[in-house]
């Protein structure tokens, strides 16, 4: 981090940062404002790309503002990404994985170098708070240089296996890791450059080449990731950068036979019919998905209420509810239900709302008109099935209006068989509960066709069995940092379960790298 040495960003630091942070990060602010509305190209075979048509890339803080106009690529753009990166693989597969690795190595570092910028832009097109914005960067920093780790600790993974015990000659057999292809890495609105970063680094360092396709609601923060990659001297059409519609662009790109493997974050519906779609091809190809969560919180009658009540508040509402892994669950034990809902509620009212840039604010405006009706509709039938304890409204007054704000939201008295227990909502709404029996709490936590993140506040003989029983890929426990949000390479490494992930392998951690590979055995005979 390059305002501290002292001091590493992650999900679970960011909360009391030193000032400096917040000094540069006002700088870049001012400097980025002075600049907006200009049109930003796609990068193709490391050449900048205009399309015929183009779309706006509006602030959800004021839909007033336009930030950038972006390129609305189709079919012709989605053919030159996919023929420039087919160009590009057999030198960059062939390369020493030592500098493939110096050059991801090196496109991390230029990134740090512009976390500031990048920060700022994060908050201007998500709606994200500085802190999350900031470390949204530094994650994606960080997942670059973990895969280099990773591919240094297992020495490009090539090893050697066991000897043939044959008579007069000398056998041996390497098991040797080779890339696929061209990879494609179709990455959400919420995190836009730690989920395209994170996969398109792994894929990058194991020789694949790659075509990144940010959301089009957020396709800026994703730019400046290719713009370190091209700074970085990654070879002409090694990776490249292209805007534009799913169901154009995206599909074309999905569709292509040329395509190897796809890694998508996004929701359950969308993934599951990009999953069917791509196993149309002539054969199986590897895609990885990562498809969202309904993420539960356990609290017993042993926890630390106040950590409990800070650490489900911030992973509610953080993002505004837009994170996959957001706590959008809370079971709590009976003798403790009372005091913890009150505690949930004052410190759900003290959340402060608003431009998303601003020190002061915590949360920002939900991502587009889409998501603020969908708050309205849910909070409807909320209100007549439950009770609202907090929010349940849009916020229009003075400059909210001009942007899509809502209220963080708490709800009990919602019975346990009413759907919202089980749909990802993915908006600052969370159900709340009561349980008297521990193992009737697990068996609800589970009750879901997700399994991403899930966290408990309790014993620690609580905190074990919560371990051996729940179904989920990241579990935390009496964590005030946040129960279910936080996720860090190399520290919880983030994938998930049964509906919420495809391969059962974490992102950011040990077994990540060989999902962009496929094993060759070499065996090597000679008369000895």
């Amino acid at each position: 981090m390059a305002a501290d040495v002292q001091f590493k960003l992650t999900y679970g630091t960011m909360f009391n940062p030193p000032e400096e942070l917040h000094t540069r990060y006002e700088e870049a602010l001012r400097e980025r404002r002075a600049n907006l509305g200009q049109e930003v190209a796609m990068l193709i075979n490391g050449e900048d790309v205009y399309a015929a048509d183009k779309f706006e890339n509006r602030n959800p803080a004021n839909t007033d503002e336009v930030l950038a106009i972006f390129q609305k690529g189709g079919v012709k753009e989605a053919r030159a990404a996919i023929e420039a990166a087919q160009k590009a693989f057999p030198v960059w597969s062939r390369m020493k994985w030592q500098d493939r690795v110096a050059l991801i190595r090196r496109a991390a570092d230029l990134l740090s170098e512009r976390i500031y910028e990048a920060g700022v832009i994060m908050s201007l097109e998500v709606g994200k708070n500085r802190m999350e914005a900031l470390g949204d960067v530094a994650e994606t920093a960080d997942l670059l240089r973990y895969s280099c780790d990773q591919m240094e600790a297992n020495d490009g993974y090539i090893k050697e296996m066991g000897r043939d015990p044959l008579t007069g000659f000398n056998s041996t057999n390497w098991s040797v890791m080779k890339p696929y292809g061209v990879w494609v890495v179709i990455s959400p609105f919420n995190f836009p450059m730690a989920l395209t970063g994170g996969p398109a680094g792994a894929a990058l360092v194991t020789g694949n080449t790659v075509i990144m396709k940010p959301a089009t609601d957020t396709p800026w923060s994703a730019r400046i990731l290719a713009e370190c990659f091209r700074e970085a001297g990654i070879p002409d059409g090694v990776f490249n950068y292209v805007t534009g519609p799913g169901s154009t662009l995206g599909q074309t790109i999905i569709e292509a036979p040329e395509i190897a493997g796809i890694t998508f974050t996004g929701s359950y519906d969308v993934g599951m019919k990009m999953y069917r779609d791509f196993a149309k091809g002539a054969y199986i190809r590897p895609i990885v998905l990562e498809l969202g969560g309904k993420n539960p919180a356990i609290v017993t009658k042993h926890a630390n209420l106040d950590d409990a009540a800070t650490g489900i508040v911030r992973s509610a509402f953080g993002l505004q509810g837009q994170k996959c892994s957001a706590c959008s669950r809370v079971y709590i034990e009976e003798p403790v239900y009372d005091e913890l809902v009150e505690r949930l509620i004052a410190r759900t009212k003290e959340l402060t709302i608003g431009d998303p840039t601003d020190r002061q604010n915590y949360m920002g405006p939900v991502i587009n008109r889409g998501a603020y009706h969908d708050y309205q509709q849910f909070s409807e039938e909320l209100q007549e099935a439950g009770r609202l304890l907090t929010g349940g409204k849009v916020l229009t007054d003075g400059p909210l209006a001009k942007g899509y704000f809502v209220a963080p939201t708490l709800v009990d008295n919602l019975p346990y068989d009413h759907r919202l227990w089980k749909h990802e909502m993915f908006l600052p709404i969370t159900t709340i509960g009561k349980f008297t029996d521990l193992n009737e709490a697990m068996r609800m936590a589970n009750d879901v066709i997700y399994g991403l993140t899930a966290g408990i506040y309790g014993s620690q003989e609580e905190v074990e069995w919560f371990f051996e029983n729940i179904e989920a890929g990241v579990t935390y426990s009496n964590r005030p940092q946040g129960i279910t949000t936080g996720a860090w390479p190399g520290f919880q490494p983030f994938g998930g379960w049964k509906g919420s992930g495809a391969t059962g392998k974490n992102a950011g951690g040990l077994y990540y790298l060989p999902l962009y590979m496929r094993e060759q055995i070499h065996n090597r005979v000679a008369r000895s």
